[in-house]
């Protein structure tokens, strides 16, 4: 752990030496008066007083250096059949010619800007326009509910709306056009215009008074040059998935999100300028913001825009033909696409008809990598996995294995050590310091380094209340987990995953570590659900692999053995449900509140983000058949 301990204790020890130094990598238009202003806990900033522009990082300086005819970005879409590279000068004038057409309609510096798009690469140039201009994004997913869009769009004010006439949401067509229209019709504030991109696929009907024609105004628009914007002025605003009510504007800053993204890509990716790097997200999530678009663009990659799923478009050879044919060296998606993968390709067959030469690190986050699938994608690969944890509010890693600073040793269940700038604790509800193997709440003492969250959008109160007010002089990550002797960090969920069974705390975590074990569970999710002798009981859903035609009480009575063997009777687990699958958002974190709420009776909203609401009801039939909602609870 040498060199890594050398630039961790750097970062921690001497944040603003060790910034100001990775800041050199940016090109500013005025450098900093202060690398850290802390006149104002918690309210911190990086590089206040400094000039740049995003956009000019991300694009035109490359053109300058000589990039020009490198591919920027290439856009695979196995669900249209579509296959398109463009260069860093292709690139950048389409953005610079976009921002031109924004700016005819008004947009300017300051100005907000909602961008509600399909995966195809005019989202990338709506999002890079703003940028362009200092105008702030407000990237929505496609196809989100219209009161969800209508939410967003009185709570961030835009000028414009931009969207797309559809996309194709499995072997389904989804009209963008009709929400749009609903969404605008709920909402209290209007947007001046509505930008609209036909796509082949479905042609959405324009209003002559509001709407305009991408095409057509990109191509009558003069280039748009780069407009300086502050350090410290907001690049966009995110807000976290599954919000009810108000919902919660994370906000990213110009400087230091440009400096850590820029950072990160070789030090925790080990990527550099003319690499190819896929992160299959979607750019309406926070992995899509960071590294899909600014991150790879910033560092001079080649970042592919992938329109399709991991299974299904047409097959589980999806990722490993995309791979072999456009070169790529690091992945980067969530475990439940490797998950998705495992159930129907089991043995790995399909991964075996590809030419992985160039692969050299597969990156998995967005919620626990647990162990049994750690192992298959390594036996499958026979690369590196590499676990690594982080949250919208942070916008880059937490805890990785940094593989461009040293490869340390894997030890599956943890996404490895703190990444440099990263102070993190664990702590008893006391506020007291945890030591090896103390499992408690996961927090970050202050400052956080740059390119995390400076605060919430319109609300200053809410980012206290939210984040820095259950420890003073911490941010609060709101996950639960523990440190080992070698200080790598094992997050165990959400601290509500907790659950209190006959007065002792146990982590579902732990439960569906063991659980996925199985060999014939492809995947699984322990709850908490209500007992009224107990105060609470686990309870298991689990979905089986491929192919096993086993009973389904059998199995259950296997993992009843399993938990007592490996965590104790004091675990009372006894009950599993046999699903075809899992309730998830679109970004693929499953939903364990939800289904908290079937098992327990409760009353439930199906969430906005959920990528297929009939499932729910498929979980409350297989519930009832295990005796769920208990007539007691």
């Amino acid at each position: 752990m040498g060199r890594y301990l050398d630039v961790y204790r750097k970062s921690i020890e001497a944040p603003e030496e060790f910034w100001a130094k990775a800041a050199e990598s940016i090109d500013w238009v005025r450098k900093w008066d202060k690398v850290l202003d802390d006149s104002d806990p918690p309210f911190y900033r990086w590089f206040s007083g400094g000039e740049l522009n995003t956009c000019y990082n991300a694009l035109d300086r490359h053109v300058a250096r000589g990039r020009a005819d490198q591919v920027a970005l290439i856009y695979d879409s196995p669900v249209t059949n579509t296959i398109q590279k463009f260069t860093y000068r292709e690139f950048t004038d389409r953005v610079a010619r976009f921002a031109g057409g924004l700016r005819s309609l008004g947009v300017k510096k300051g100005d907000t800007v909602i961008i509600y798009m399909p995966m195809i690469p005019e989202a990338v140039v709506a999002m890079l326009a703003c940028a362009r201009l200092g105008a702030v994004h407000s990237v929505v997913f496609g196809g989100f509910a219209p009161n969800e869009l209508a939410l967003r769009i009185d709570h961030a004010e835009p000028k414009v709306l931009v969207t797309a006439s559809g996309a194709i949401e499995g072997k389904k067509l989804l009209e963008y056009k009709p929400l749009v229209e609903k969404a605008i019709e709920l909402s209290r504030h209007k947007p001046e215009r509505v930008v609209v991109f036909q796509r082949p696929i479905v042609k959405a009907a324009l209003s002559a008074d509001r709407d305009v024609d991408w095409m057509a105004l990109e191509s009558g628009s003069e280039p748009a040059d780069c407009v300086p914007v502050k350090a410290t002025d907001p690049l966009y605003i995110l807000y976290t998935s599954g919000t009810t009510g108000m919902p919660k504007g994370v906000v990213r800053d110009n400087g230091g999100h440009a400096v850590a993204l820029f950072w990160s890509m070789e030090n925790i990716y080990d990527v550099r300028a003319g690499d190819v790097y896929w992160a299959a997200s979607d750019v309406g999530w926070v992995v899509g913001h960071s590294y899909i678009v600014y991150a790879p663009l910033l560092r001079g990659c080649t970042t592919v825009l992938y329109e399709g799923k991991p299974i299904g478009t047409p097959d589980p050879g999806a990722f490993w033909r995309v791979i072999s044919q456009h070169g790529v060296k690091v992945l980067f998606t969530a475990p439940t696409a490797f998950r998705a993968i495992k159930k129907e390709d089991p043995e790995g067959t399909f991964c075996q008809n590809y030419d992985l030469t160039d692969f050299k690190y597969l990156f998995l986050a967005g919620e626990r990598l647990d162990p049994d699938t750690y192992h298959w994608a390594r036996r499958i690969l026979k690369r590196p996995v590499i676990d690594h944890w982080w949250q919208t509010e942070t916008g880059w890693p937490i805890a990785a294995n940094c593989m461009g600073i040293e490869q340390l040793p894997v030890k599956p269940g943890s996404p490895t050590v703190p990444v440099p700038g990263y102070d993190v604790r664990i702590l008893d509800p006391n506020g007291k310091e945890l030591g090896p193997h103390e499992e408690g709440s996961v927090v970050v003492k202050l400052p956080l380094p740059p390119g995390t969250l400076p605060t919430l959008y319109k609300a200053n109160e809410r980012f206290v209340e939210a984040y820095m007010s259950v420890f003073k002089g911490y941010y609060m990550t709101s996950d639960g987990g523990y440190k080992d002797e070698d200080g790598y960090a094992f997050i165990m969920g959400r601290i509500d995953d907790v659950i209190n069974v006959a007065g002792h705390r146990l982590s579902t975590g732990a439960m569906e570590e063991i659980i996925a074990k199985h060999p014939d569970v492809a995947e699984c999710a322990v709850l908490g659900a209500e007992d009224t002798l107990k105060g609470q009981i686990p309870l298991g859903l689990i979905v089986l692999k491929a192919g096993v035609n086993r009973e389904a009480g059998d199995i259950a009575t296997e993992l009843v053995k399993m938990v007592r063997e490996q965590i104790g009777p004091i675990a009372c687990y006894k009950d599993t449900a046999v699903v075809k699958r899992l309730p998830k958002t679109r970004s693929g974190k499953i939903l364990r509140g939800t289904m908290r709420k079937i098992a327990d009776g409760s009353e439930y909203r199906a969430p906005s983000t959920i990528d297929d609401p009939a499932i729910l009801d498929e979980i409350t039939e297989a519930l009832k058949g295990i005796g769920y909602p208990k007539a007691h609870a």
